[in-house]
């Protein structure tokens, strides 16, 4: 039987699941975006490369949200989550130690299954021991922590200049704290015998879940350029500089944080009404990013919105998941945020094509393009 948490426990779980969204998120996935042209100098990476690179992270995520969203019910939040912080704190280790590209790439790769494994086991724990009028705001506000970990890759990225293997380890430290936390505040909630719970929601599409789907796959492809290239944008083509650019980056973090609002967002204006907007907002500043890229008042502002935006928009698809698959919280988030990152995938990979083809503006066109079709893709309204 689940049982419901005391506000000190909330909270305790609040703080601790954001912690460790930051970390496998904003440090071990999303900060590969921050140092994709340190990367490419280092291993001589052309754009389909590090695109590639970024894409093979979305689907290793996708294998990884699979297992976790029918492990979370078995084992219990609290140790698949404590799994997901050693998942980002091994990616970023090797990450910092890599001496060639294919070693690069495996710490990406365990990067990125940190994050498939994180966003279930949390789901569960919020699920299973926060009370039902509280769960979209706790839900919304651990998922905010891609933000923090954003904001604070960027710092570190200043203060270690061109020293980025520093910077990793930064982040492996970082990450190891935010996994002790998890196994402090992260409660196990309710756990249940093999066999009970499927790998995907039963039924695999009930009612809304194929506007959901839609909405995510577009959304990924849409928020990949500038996850995977918004930086390398700024100073390729912008020329904007090291310091001008990690500041832009600073504020995707640190605005992203305001994505926590979400659930209120819902509560207020509704689901379709919340997510139409984002998804313009994030559509709009990809726009932005790639037609002033030598701006710096212009890319700041771009970045800062499209970070509340995609904060926002991915806290919606882990309401508008739970409220599709009210009996499987933690596999109807994990299915919104398979679908999101496959569709990251599928853009990292095609997007950075069409910038060795073309130019990385019109890989940002055909981002911002996708991302008005996700707004016209409106969710149904659910009871709650």
């Amino acid at each position: 039987m689940s049982s419901v948490a005391s506000r000190r426990d909330e909270l305790a779980l609040s703080a601790a699941g954001l912690c460790l969204i930051g970390a496998c998120y904003g440090l071990a996935r999303f900060a590969y975006g921050l140092f994709v042209p340190a990367f490419r100098d280092e291993f001589a990476l052309g754009a389909a490369a590090a695109g590639t690179i970024a894409a093979g992270g979305y689907v290793v995520y996708c294998v990884a949200i699979l297992a976790s969203s029918t492990l979370a019910p078995r084992l219990g939040g609290r140790a698949v989550a404590v799994a997901a912080g050693t998942l980002a704190t091994a990616g970023t280790l090797t990450v910092a130690l890599a001496p060639s590209a294919p070693v690069l790439v495996l710490g990406v790769l365990l990067g990125g299954a940190s994050t498939g494994v994180v966003s279930p086991a949390l789901a569960h724990a919020v699920a299973h021991t926060v009370a039902r009028e509280r769960q979209a705001r706790t839900q919304t506000v651990i998922n905010a922590g891609t933000g923090v970990g954003v904001a604070v890759a960027g710092p570190i990225a200043l203060l270690t200049q061109q020293e980025w293997r520093t910077a990793w380890l930064a982040f492996a430290l970082l990450s190891a704290l935010a996994t002790l936390g998890a196994a402090l505040g992260v409660p196990h909630g309710e756990r249940r015998g093999a066999g009970r719970d499927p790998l995907l929601p039963r039924p695999l599409f009930p009612t809304g879940s194929v506007r959901l789907t839609v909405a995510a796959a577009l959304t990924g492809v849409a928020s990949a350029a500038v996850w995977t290239f918004g930086r390398d944008l700024l100073v390729r083509d912008g020329d904007l500089g090291e310091q001008a650019s990690t500041i832009a980056w600073i504020l995707l973090g640190a605005f992203g944080v305001l994505g926590a609002a979400a659930g209120d967002l819902t509560e207020r204006f509704g689901l379709r009404g919340a997510w139409t907007a984002t998804a313009l907002i994030l559509a709009g500043a990809t726009a932005a990013v790639a037609a002033w890229p030598g701006s710096l008042v212009a890319a700041c502002l771009a970045l800062a919105a499209f970070g509340a935006a995609y904060i926002a928009a991915s806290g919606l698809l882990l309401l508008w998941g739970t409220r599709v698959h009210p009996r499987s919280p933690a596999a109807g988030v994990g299915w919104g945020f398979l679908v999101l990152a496959l569709g990251q995938a599928v853009g990292a990979a095609a997007l950075g094509a069409v910038a060795d083809a073309s130019s990385t503006r019109l890989a940002f066109a055909v981002a911002a393009a996708l991302g008005v079709a996700a707004a016209a893709v409106r969710p149904r309204e659910l009871a709650t």
